[in-house]
């Protein structure tokens, strides 16, 4: 079979949906179907994988992102080729699914990996809500009616949809993870990054980026700190510039900027050793679909401490695999304080997230996407009316 993966970006840009598109592809590859990306810029990237299909766009700033509204004429050949296509990102790349592969009659798959209506709060704070929420509720639901399936990663998500006025069945497939290496991993030498033995280190593992809310997370910890003479805060992740600049500043105005340790961007593949080192995994971030760094944090063995909200909320077992809280600093502030002060909590958290981490395999679920893949290619599937039994049907073998 060959699957056609279009994204707006792509290494080197670093995000959950760029591992999500290399990881799936490597196990269908291996599985003996052809992949093929399509993006767009760094033309001059030297890829490390086969079948990356890049066309011109223009950069926006630093994002990693890049405008066009076209492929070049041999990727468009090449996407009509495909027996089916998977759309990761609805506007760019989405606009041109619809017009090369409509027309021929391919397939067309649409995962929706992003809160669209939080990113629209935090990139355009002058906006009012309600006009970026009528903008996604005009162009959400007729391009999921547009194509032929569409899945979200979490139960959260899709009631996103669902209140954006989307009408289709939505199926939910979890983003696959490779977690291998996180359960496996051996720890760091703690004495490399100056930390004791007996010290608790809290690791966030991310991009450096206004959505993750990481002042929210920082001020977190100084509370935190205040109580507890032997908790660090270490950080892992690059982003824009211009907000590490910030991020660095907030930093260094803090009275426990000693013991904050942000060691920026690292080598995926040191990602699980770096986890293995510490004690919990800290995130602050709502607008997740479906965290994969949370998902690999809880394969290396770490308990989770997260705010309620969409994905975090459905990945996370409060009490059970870590704490959620409210979006509210005190309220986190202090069942943070309760995790680092509880070692016993901690290792029974351990134990459950690590064996909760197994429903997110890659293996396990690219299966279940494969077989979607497969009934989508089908001569004889069902009209798009008589889908939702059926797929529910397949889904539930897998769950």
């Amino acid at each position: 079979m060959r699957i056609g993966m279009m994204v707006d970006s792509y290494k080197p840009y670093i995000s959950g949906i760029t591992n999500y598109v290399e990881v799936n592809k490597e196990y269908l590859e291996k599985k003996g179907h052809e992949v093929f990306v399509f993006t767009f810029g760094d033309l001059d990237y030297k890829d490390d994988e086969k079948n990356i299909i890049r066309s011109p766009g223009v950069p926006l700033s630093d994002s990693g992102f890049f405008l066009s509204l076209r492929y070049t004429r041999a990727a468009r050949k090449l996407l009509q080729k495909m027996d089916v296509v998977h759309v990761h990102h609805p506007f760019l790349s989405g606009r041109l699914a619809l017009r090369y592969c409509r027309p021929m009659q391919i397939p067309i798959i649409f995962t929706n990996h992003t809160r669209y209506d939080l990113y629209a709060q935090a990139y355009l704070p002058l906006m009012p809500d309600e006009v970026s929420n009528s903008l996604l509720q005009a162009y959400m639901p007729s391009f999921c009616k547009a194509v032929d399936l569409v899945i979200t990663p979490s139960a959260g998500m899709g009631k996103v949809l669902k209140e954006l006025g989307v009408e289709e069945p939505i199926e939910i497939v979890p983003n696959g993870v490779d977690l291998r290496d996180f359960k496996s991993a051996k720890p760091l030498d703690r004495k490399k990054f100056g930390y004791k033995k007996n010290d608790i280190i809290l690791v966030y593992a991310g991009r450096i980026a206004l959505e993750k809310n990481l002042p929210f997370l920082i001020e977190a910890f100084t509370g935190v700190a205040k109580a507890i003479p032997n908790v660090h805060l270490m950080l892992i992740g690059g982003g824009v510039a211009q907000y590490e600049e910030e991020i660095e500043t907030l930093i260094n105005e803090l009275n426990f900027s000693n013991r904050i340790q942000w060691i920026g961007k690292i080598p995926y593949d040191q990602l699980p050793q770096h986890l293995a080192m510490c004690d919990i995994f800290v995130t602050a971030s709502v607008t997740e679909v479906h965290p994969l760094s949370v998902i690999e944090a809880m394969g290396a063995g770490l308990p989770v401490m997260g705010i309620e909200s969409v994905g975090v909320g459905d990945t996370i077992e409060d009490g059970v695999t870590g704490f959620l809280s409210t979006n509210d600093l005190p309220a986190f502030t202090a069942k943070l304080t309760r995790l680092c002060l509880d070692p016993n909590l901690r290792n029974q958290m351990s134990k459950s997230a690590r064996q909760t981490s197994s429903a997110y395999d890659i293996k396990r679920t690219t299966k279940k996407m494969l077989r979607l893949y497969e009934m989508m290619t089908d001569g004889s599937r069902p009209k798009k009316s008589n889908w939702n039994t059926k797929l529910r049907k397949l889904l539930q073998e897998f769950s």
